[in-house]
């Protein structure tokens, strides 16, 4: 059976290729999730992609994140203060990654707080493009 993977992106990330690309790179999400399915692609999975800046949307795709063998997260901001993200993550089964295209440690105080790392399985970040696919890599060597 083909394995899919989830990947759940939330506020600001729809401006990527715009929004201060000396700190997320010049590739939009189009490109990225591309790169995503390409890569499923090779694996012999299937990759599906939402993207959301409202809190409690992003709480229902997690919800329905339960019905796929992985899920790779990119909250944005949410990531530093969502008790509700968090929550939604503690009550599914299927293992998530949380990802960040910046190294998060080297910028503001607020960022080196995730909600999110204790309830995922891993967390990469800092390497652009790259932390999204050696997430979907992680998931699907499982």
């Amino acid at each position: 059976m083909m394995k899919k993977i989830l990947v759940i992106n939330g506020p600001n990330l729809d401006m990527l290729g715009k929004r201060e690309p000396e700190i997320y790179g010049a590739k939009t999400l189009d490109d990225i999730n591309l790169e995503i399915s390409k890569l499923c692609g090779q694996l012999g999975a299937k990759a599906d992609f939402y993207q959301s800046n409202i809190e409690g949307e992003l709480v229902n795709a997690i919800h329905s994140a339960a019905d796929y063998d992985g899920c790779v997260i990119n909250a944005g901001a949410y990531t530093h203060y969502s008790i509700a993200i968090h929550d939604a993550i503690a009550s599914i089964k299927t293992p998530c990654i949380e990802v960040h295209l910046s190294n998060v440690h080297t910028r503001e105080e607020y960022r080196h707080k995730s909600m999110l790392s204790p309830v995922c399985k891993g967390v990469i970040l800092g390497l652009g493009e790259k932390s999204y696919l050696l997430a979907v890599r992680a998931l699907l060597d499982e």
